[in-house]
């Protein structure tokens, strides 16, 4: 790509004669003691600040410290009024407003739209330290503390808020987070390269409203706009000249708000225009303007990535918050990230409408250097490493065999139906890894935290042997998300029997290597395409197999997955739409989907009256007695006592599984 720059190939702007912070400055105390008048950038974010690559104000912060720029943190400001936000001072560059980790409605609200009761980025978890809709309100309010500013909005939400989207806590389609929150630019995606290179055009003067050409970039403009000459020439560098003059126009906001087979068929051209080898523009009319996107951000190189990791992170929460406990730190702080993206396309999953289907991964190096890090600078370490991993345990240095395939491919995942013949699914790097950690002095033992996907896993039998033996902490967990056709057609996930297929290899290789080890499977209820009687089966393969879950997963819909699609249209957007397109069963009333999540935990006194009237409904009341073949027993215990009899394993999806 002639055109496009490493995030190393810059030259450093002139700040970074101030050398490096310990931390970035929180407040104006710390700007002087670091000598600085003002900050190039400041950072908004609704997280707790804490200085290590896994949180995203502090991986951009050190990244752009990198290139020279002074940048300082508001983090969790007070919202009601401006004042928070002129903590620091005006920003000679721009604000980046940011939701944090994680979707603010996400954190904030349960799947049943109830309000959480905890905050696990929050010092000691305390709840309400965050807006609804974080993005909008911050950006608001930068605008309002200085108003010639430059707003620059980006992170997870609204990377998935950048066109018009079906929200679900208000139950309608919102406009794209443009217009709203009146931001000069979004950056969408992991947004390194097009960051670091806004940053240095906004230091040589260039003004933000004529930066039109960077890709992961989203802007509002008027009807009928169209690019430059200078972008043109740089898309044909990567793309030719035809391809470059060629964009996607998405039906108007005001089309897929009134119409959800339109909102389908949007969704649907959204998510065939994802792969930055292909992607063209997307605009999408917001009444008298457009919300113009440029294509994804091209993945980062292994070189960049180990740098963007490298990067001198003090590894900890920032010295304001004292000794308060921050869940999410305590979680993330003794493991390691080796990539970045997932090409499985589970249709409820928002990584790929963020990150991208593109496996970006570090050097073995860069990951042990981060070890013996993690070994030597954190507090508390016991020498285990709770997880190498990312979005996925298992697809590290995995692409597809043929470039020239990939760059035109449209296909939504790489392993559903089958996993393509051209993928690589060689797990020797990832053993190698694995051996080579936990040969480090010092490190005790090195466990898989992360997802495990387990279709891929079977290829390589030699892996699950070596997972089994050394690397699982006595459970393991995975995900199936449900045993029938029906519900795993509309996830994208793989059958059952894909499950049953490791299953097999794991018992067989914890046993050869004298372990007692369990695998624990998550299920989501309530996912559209899922029945009462499909439910039902899943119950009952809980009940044969022993399964007792603790805590499960109801179907969560987030803006623009596919699933959410399916909620709110009741299409299928995985075919092509038209209004006699397949329709999609859906689970909208509190009723059925308490009805969905009991079915998982059948074993529960609380859920047994649900239970056996559903069961009574559907023909089912066989499975209604005390015998080992049914499912609920007929008689109902006082209130507050539990049923005798020993529990079978538990499942409880961890924060970070929630979030996908």
């Amino acid at each position: 790509m002639s055109h496009i720059k490493l995030l190393t190939s810059y030259r450093p702007y002139w700040a970074k004669r101030f050398g490096t912070a310990p931390f970035l400055p929180l407040s104006r105390a710390e700007m002087d003691a670091l000598g600085w008048d003002s900050c190039d950038v400041i950072l908004v974010t609704g997280d707790a600040y804490i200085d290590h690559p896994s949180f995203g104000m502090a991986l951009v912060g050190r990244l752009l410290e990198a290139q020279g720029f002074r940048v300082g943190i508001i983090a969790q400001p007070d919202w009601q009024t401006a004042a928070d936000f002129r903590r620091l001072g005006k920003p000679k560059l721009f604000f980046g407003i940011t939701a944090g980790n994680m979707d603010s409605m996400v954190n904030r609200y349960t799947a049943e739209r109830k309000t959480r009761s905890d905050d696990a980025y929050t010092p000691n978890a305390a709840p309400n330290r965050r807006p609804d809709r974080a993005v909008v309100v911050y950006a608001q309010r930068a605008r309002e503390a200085y108003p010639d500013a430059p707003v620059v909005i980006g992170g997870i939400e609204a990377s998935l808020r950048r066109i018009a989207h079906y929200d679900y806590w208000s139950d309608k389609v919102r406009r794209s987070v443009l217009p709203d929150s009146k931001a000069d630019l979004l950056l969408f995606g992991n947004a390194e390269r097009a960051l670091v290179e806004l940053a240095h055009r906004l230091a040589k003067g260039a003004p933000i409203g004529d930066i039109r050409d960077l890709r992961g970039s989203a802007f509002m403009v008027p009807a009928g706009w169209t690019p430059g000459a200078d972008w043109q020439q740089a898309d044909a560098a990567d793309h030719g000249v035809e391809r470059a003059r060629s964009y996607v126009r998405l039906p108007a906001y005001e089309e897929v708000a009134a119409d959800a087979t339109r909102y389908a068929q949007a969704s649907r051209a959204f998510h065939l225009e994802s792969n930055p080898g292909n992607a063209r523009c997307l605009v999408q009319a917001h009444g008298q303007r457009d919300v113009w996107l440029n294509p994804p951000p091209l993945p980062l190189a292994t070189a960049e990535m180990d740098h963007v990791y490298g990067l001198p992170y003090a590894r900890a929460p920032h010295p304001a918050y004292g000794s308060a406990r921050i869940p999410a730190w305590e979680m993330i702080r003794h493991s390691v990230a080796i990539m970045r993206g997932c090409f499985g396309g589970c249709t409820f999953c928002s990584i790929t409408e963020h990150e991208g289907r593109i496996i970006q991964s570090r050097s073995e190096a860069s990951i042990l250097r981060e070890i013996e890090e993690v070994r030597d600078k954190t507090a508390g370490f016991t020498g285990i490493i709770s997880d190498l991993g990312g979005p996925t345990a298992n697809m590290y240095r995995m692409a597809c065999n043929d470039p020239a395939v990939e760059a035109v491919c449209r296909r939504l995942s790489c392993v559903y139906p089958e996993i393509c013949p051209r993928l690589g699914t060689d797990h020797a790097p990832l053993i190698q890894l694995y051996r080579k950690a936990r040969s480090l002095p010092g490190i005790k033992k090195v466990l898989i935290g992360s997802g495990l996907r387990y279709d891929l896993a079977v290829r390589s039998p030699e892996y699950v042997k070596e997972l089994a033996a050394h690397h699982v902490g006595g459970y393991l967990k995975i995900a199936p998300e449900h045993t029938e056709a029906g519900p795993l057609s509309k996830m994208m996930k793989p059958g059952i029997a894909a499950y049953d297929q490791f299953k097999r290899l794991f018992d067989s290789a914890s046993q050869a290597a004298g372990k007692e080890q369990y695998l624990i499977p998550y299920f989501i209820a309530a996912h559209p395409g899922t029945t009462d009687a499909d439910m039902l089966e899943l119950a009952l393969w809980l009940k044969r197999n022993g399964f007792r879950l603790d805590q499960v997963q109801t179907f969560l819909p987030t803006p623009l997955a596919l699933a959410t699609t399916m909620y709110h249209a009741e299409r299928n957007p995985l075919r092509r739409v038209a209004a006699d397109s397949e329709q999609v069963v859906v689970v909208r009333g509190a009723r059925q989907r308490k009805l969905h999540k009991a079915f998982l935990r059948y074993h529960d006194p609380e859920n047994w009256p649900l239970l056996r009237e559903a069961l009574q409904r559907m023909g089912r009341a066989d499975l209604i007695g005390n015998g080992k073949k049914h499912l609920v027993p007929a008689w109902q215990p006082a209130a507050g006592l539990a049923p005798r009899g020993k529990p079978g394993p538990t499942a409880q999806r961890p924060p970070t599984a929630r979030r996908r």
